[in-house]
């Protein structure tokens, strides 16, 4: 090859070798750089009043679930925290300060103390971030007149409602079996939330109310808190079985877990079984009425509310109207209906 022609080749391979290089740096400042429609990644920031709620925490695992499948479907990164009460405001309280610092897009709360809100909504307010409350209600006056917070639940006096309906089916239907004196008076104990709880207080209210207005006779044998926990809820019902014996013919709880601890005491009592009926629908009370230990529960909606509760944090993250995304009541609330769940119906919520 003669000098000119080696000369020439080696220009052409500069020219490309400056092209290529130019096209690598395009093309990685263009990586680099947001693309049309490309956002920042997603904050949800979960606060719960206890993890050992069976409920609670069905709850959040259906939330990060369908954090995932939200990710894939919209392509974009969405973080998802979950930090855990333990029963305590003051410490939940620090950890939504703690959310607000490192600036969290939209809160979820299951909140300690309902009485708390107003603190907590201030402190949202003023960092202009949306609070989401879910399956324990505030005080109506610190949701109602606020913007951008909301509220996702079951309505506690539907859920009362239909567990007396459960018992009314079976004091109907089975009056013989379960009226064991033969008085005619259906006598009952009652274990109950917590103290003061708008769920508690409701379910309590509206599970007899549904007794008493259709004319069945009740006697109130005892009832007491066992804040929603299956260890504290076996210890009171194995103190009433020393007391009461079969006396008591129906066990009503204001959820599953409690419901659970009552089939504990019964359990090592050794006794007849007896009536028990409880609310949410925990696949381990839905094992139980499979067994026939629970006559009855009441579907809260854990994955209703979960999918309620995402697609509104999606839709009040990026602007748009809340009342697109989910069916608001009264602009705050968004309620999950109930459903009687006994041995009739299991297998479609065993389904599910």
């Amino acid at each position: 090859m003669s000098r000119n022609t080696k000369s020439c080749c080696s220009r052409w391979a500069d020219r490309g070798t400056a092209l290529l290089l130019a096209a690598c740096l395009a093309l990685s400042l263009g990586g680099c750089a947001p693309q049309e429609g490309e956002r920042e990644t997603l904050r949800l920031g979960v606060a719960v009043y206890s993890q050992d709620d069976t409920f609670i925490a069905s709850i959040t695992q259906e939330l990060e679930r369908m954090v995932q499948e939200a990710e894939v479907a919209r392509g974009r990164k969405i973080n998802i925290s979950v930090v855990d009460g333990a029963n305590n405001q003051t410490t939940q309280m620090e950890q939504i300060d703690r959310f607000l610092d490192r600036g969290y897009d939209v809160l979820l709360v299951n909140i300690v103390d309902r009485t708390a809100a107003a603190v907590l909504i201030d402190k949202a307010e003023a960092a202009g971030v949306p609070v989401i409350f879910f399956n324990r209600q505030p005080v109506a006056e610190d949701i109602d007149y606020r913007e951008r917070v909301y509220y996702v639940g079951a309505r506690a006096e539907e859920s009362g409602a239909l567990q007396g309906q459960l018992v009314l089916d079976a004091w109907r239907d089975q009056r013989m079996g379960l009226d064991r004196n033969g008085d005619g008076v259906l006598q009952y104990v009652m274990l109950e939330g917590e103290p003061g709880h708008q769920d508690s207080l409701l379910r309590t209210e509206y599970s007899v109310k549904t007794l008493t207005d259709a004319g069945v006779a009740v006697e109130k044998l005892a009832s007491d808190a066992a804040n929603w926990n299956r260890g504290q809820a076996a210890a009171k019902m194995s103190q009433w079985l020393e007391e009461f014996g079969d006396g008591i013919e129906v066990i009503f709880s204001n959820n599953d877990d409690m419901a659970l601890g009552a089939i504990d005491a019964i359990r090592a009592w050794g006794g007849p079984s007896l009536l028990v009926v409880g609310v949410d629908a925990t696949a381990p009370a839905l094992e139980a009425v499979a067994t026939g230990e629970l006559y009855g529960t009441i579907l809260n909606d854990g994955r209703g509310i979960a999918r309620a509760m995402l697609d509104l944090a999606l839709t009040l993250a990026d602007g748009g109207d809340p009342g697109q995304a989910v069916e608001l009541e009264d602009g705050h609330y968004v309620w999950l209906p109930g459903r009687r769940i006994d041995w009739s119906n299991l297998d479609e919520f065993l389904e599910e």
